[in-house]
């Protein structure tokens, strides 16, 4: 697939993209009727589900993070839909398209699918406040750590978010998720969350008030670690 120009998309990529310009991509559409919510599982992309490598834009950098595909997998298996935000500024920047994007993304599925696990949705957002328009925005509602994208995600997914968790390795993925109303956020040392005061600022988001909890993992591979974090899912254990 060729590269397009970072503030198009080829026509049969067409159908992903919102009318904001926000890539919203349903890989595993929900059963049940529209009463019938269940909490998800959020993840950042880089850093937390494949190698953080600097604007991802080439299929063959795609590694996936040791333990990942498990963690999803045994996600899959317990009944909790598990969706991908992730920012995108590097389109918005003109560094890669959206062809790029999904080339990326094509082939971190066909890893994850090698072990078992699946991704039920993907949204990404191309804006930024230095980005070329049409893509330029001072703070746009999808760009985390503003909800946007988790709250569309909801909507497409039927997703319950007061009982949902976000992973990432950036504190603004932590952020998206307090701004959303989920139960909490998983901060992760891989990728970007190694980085002096990267988990510490993560840490301190806790609102224990607000019913907002926030944890510290080396990375999301573990499933014990993630699975806990549903209790009441099928297959699920209560948590510690």
């Amino acid at each position: 697939m060729s590269s397009d120009a970072a503030g198009a998309a080829p026509p049969d990529l067409l159908p992903f993209l919102a009318v904001d310009g926000v890539w919203q991509q349903i890989l595993r559409p929900p059963a049940g009727g529209d009463s019938d919510r269940r909490p998800a599982l959020f993840l950042d992309r880089d850093g937390v589900i494949v190698e953080e490598v600097g604007h991802l834009r080439r299929p063959g950098d795609v590694r996936l993070i040791p333990g990942a595909a498990a963690a999803i997998s045994a996600a899959n298996r317990a009944g909790v839909p598990v969706v991908v935000v992730s920012n995108q500024s590097g389109i918005g920047r003109g560094l890669f398209g959206w062809a790029d994007f999904a080339a990326v993304q094509e082939r971190m599925l066909a890893l994850l699918a090698a072990d078992g696990a699946a991704i039920d949705a993907v949204l990404a957002c191309p804006f930024h406040q230095t980005a070329a328009p049409p893509w330029r925005h001072p703070d746009h509602p999808a760009r985390k750590p503003n909800p946007g994208m988790l709250t569309a995600a909801a909507n497409l997914l039927r997703i319950d978010l007061p009982r949902s968790w976000i992973v990432g390795d950036r504190a603004s993925d932590i952020a998206a998720g307090r701004n959303a109303g989920l139960a909490g956020g998983l901060h992760v040392t891989s990728g970007w969350g190694s980085e002096p005061g990267e988990q510490a600022t993560a840490m301190a988001l806790a609102a224990p008030r607000a019913g907002f909890c926030v944890l510290a993992a080396d990375g999301v591979g573990a499933a014990p670690v993630v699975l806990p974090l549903f209790p009441g899912q099928e297959g699920l254990p209560p948590p510690r």
